[in-house]
């Protein structure tokens, strides 16, 4: 591409090799890349600063904090939010460059196709999976919250072009995610002064896997909605349940709703 937009990507990273060339190659269009690393043991830096990224060295802080801290580092005002597995298709880079030309709103949402093993997964709450990735950064902050979602004081408008998200390379990288999600997520829940009862685990678990497997339809995509279905509810009762474990180690046991 002979001109590059006036936009900046804000990336934070760790050990992310397999997955992060594929969304550099997809942003080579923005004029400035940001990469926060959190202790890659692998070649994700060098990958990163091949292509040219302004490249950051940090002690993880949790996701709203992590990704505040790239987006402060950025040189343009308009950033564009990715994680390492996300790639933006040609027809949504024409999207961004005609919204850069003239905004309209502060934020902009946009629908994310998730896949599992390249697969697309069209049901189980993964589409449209509606997320706020292109924004003004003046006119907002990331939540410090599990999700860390971008929360503008501006207007938000939905932008009709997909980011592609490859979540999953199959059923065990699921379950390995599983657990190193749901550790971080119930230490920030903790963190945060948040507290489980004793039945939460269960009755979080069993909400979970009645939304996405029937409410969200994951019964039309075959095994994978329902293998999807059993390891968010179990994704959600290990949150809970690992909450749960850090106030009896904390606190003497004691528990809340």
């Amino acid at each position: 591409m002979s001109e590059r937009l006036p936009l900046s990507v804000a990336i934070v990273v760790k050990n992310e090799e397999r997955w992060l060339p594929g969304c550099l190659e997809s942003v080579r269009f923005a004029e400035d890349i940001v990469v926060v690393d959190s202790g890659s043991a692998d070649s994700t830096v060098q990958i990163a600063e091949a292509f040219g990224c302004r490249v950051f060295a940090e002690e993880w802080k949790g996701f709203g904090p992590q990704k505040n801290s790239a987006v402060d580092k950025c040189l343009h005002d308009w950033v564009l939010n990715l994680d390492a597995d996300e790639r933006i298709p040609e027809t949504t880079r024409q999207t961004i460059e005609r919204i850069l030309a003239a905004p309209d709103a502060d934020a902009y949402r946009f629908p994310r196709k998730n896949h599992l093993g390249g697969k697309w997964i069209p049901h189980s709450d993964w589409w449209p999976d509606p997320q706020v990735r292109l924004f003004d950064r003046r006119r907002g902050r990331f939540r410090f919250t599990v999700h860390a979602s971008w929360q503008t004081g501006g207007t938000l408008k939905a932008a009709d072009a997909p980011i592609d998200h490859y979540s999953y390379d199959n059923y065990a990288h699921m379950l390995r995610k599983l657990d190193d999600y749901s550790t971080q997520t119930a230490r920030e829940l903790f963190e945060s002064g948040k507290r489980a009862g004793p039945l939460s685990p269960l009755k979080h678990g069993l909400g979970m896997f009645f939304k996405i497997y029937l409410l969200k339809q994951g019964f039309r995509d075959g095994l994978d909605g329902l293998v999807i279905s059993v390891i968010k509810a179990g994704g959600s009762f290990f949150k809970y349940a690992k909450l749960l474990e850090m106030q009896r180690n904390n606190e003497g046991g004691s528990t809340g709703r």
